[in-house]
């Protein structure tokens, strides 16, 4: 399993926009390289990518909760 952690304090996000779609759900399949998701810091909104490609098996904090440095946000089964 890949764990892929939060590079930064601040507070994550699930979509680009409220009206957007997922970057991803459980159960996705993803690219090394793919956005799973933003954290924002002041103002400024950070993407988060996976090393790995896999399966998404786990979503870790809910959309806009408060995650801190190394936080574990999304768990991938590598393939």
């Amino acid at each position: 399993m890949h764990e892929v952690t939060s590079p930064l304090p601040g507070t994550f996000y699930h979509r680009e926009s409220p009206t957007s779609d997922p970057f991803v759900q459980v159960g996705a399949t993803v690219a090394a390289g793919d956005t799973v998701g933003l954290v924002e810091v002041m103002k400024m909104f950070n993407p988060v990518t996976t090393e790995v490609a896999g399966t998404v098996v786990e979503i870790r904090f809910q959309n806009e909760d408060p995650v801190d440095v190394d936080d574990v946000l999304v768990v991938i089964e590598e393939s």
